[in-house]
């Protein structure tokens, strides 16, 4: 062989240890992935470490929302939702691939997630128990799940529900969802699904105010924190969130004379 032949063999040789080495062959974990404790922000968003991650293709109840149950009783259908979310996590290390930004906002990105030791993702799981519906764009495999808990009306569907998307914008004329929607009772279904008062979920006392005016800075609404001028004069929100992410990420702004309290 010759030198310059063995030279190139060399070089070869010392760029795939150098791959090797640096993780680019011969590991299955993308760039993009973390494992980590999960906290759970709400069913629809995970945290893991100083990331939060919304769970791609899934649409889950808001804390602050409420839906009707199959004895026609209304129920804290997003905290419940938030909580089947971590029964499924039930404490173990969570992984999350990243597949891009949230279109609305782009601090947090979209994931698929999955708990230690399960096969299928928290997505595809938490719509098979019914606790959210499928949301565009996906890239997880939901669709199966949300089609299998509607004909089993499982979870919201055994009751009537708004879509989570419409009850974040206020759209109270929206299409009725579940087994126990009736035609005859809509006027009185509405009135439960968006209360004139909306119950502040615990430890969640920042007000919302849906706004045409706040959009001219692209958002829908405006948010108020205790401590601001505005806080006491905002009465009926339409929106309780428990951190200023929570409604930024909303489409909510910071009223203009708020100051973030000491």
């Amino acid at each position: 062989m010759s030198s310059r032949n063995s030279f190139a063999a060399a070089r070869a040789c010392a760029l795939v240890m150098f791959l090797a080495l640096s993780g680019v062959l011969g590991d299955s974990t993308p760039a993009s992935a973390l494992t980590a404790a999960a906290t759970v922000r709400d069913a629809n968003s995970i945290q893991l470490g100083d990331v939060t991650y919304r769970l791609d293709g899934v649409d889950a109840p808001e804390l602050d929302q409420v839906c009707i149950d199959n004895q026609a009783d209304p129920w804290t259908c997003g905290i419940e939702a938030r909580d089947q979310l971590a029964k499924l996590i039930n404490k173990r290390s969570v992984r999350c691939d990243d597949v891009g930004p949230e279109k609305s906002f782009g601090k947090r990105h979209r994931a698929i997630c999955t708990a230690e030791g399960d096969k299928a993702s928290l997505n595809e799981q938490l719509i098979r128990s019914g606790f959210a519906i499928a949301r565009e764009p996906v890239k997880a495999n939901v669709k199966p799940a949300a089609a299998e808990a509607k004909t089993a009306s499982a979870g919201l569907w055994k009751g009537c529900f708004v879509a989570p998307q419409e009850f974040r914008t206020g759209k109270k004329d929206g299409a009725l969802l579940g087994a126990a929607c009736r035609s005859d009772r809509d006027k009185e279904i509405r009135a439960v699904l968006f209360p004139e008062e909306l119950t502040m979920p615990p430890s969640c006392p920042i007000k919302g105010k849906l706004a045409v005016r706040a959009r001219v800075t692209g958002n829908i609404g405006i948010y108020h924190l205790r401590g601001c001028p505005s806080y006491a004069a905002t009465n009926n929100p339409d929106r309780w969130f428990c951190s200023e992410d929570d409604a930024q990420a909303a489409g909510f702004r910071k009223a203009y004379n708020c100051r973030r309290p000491k």
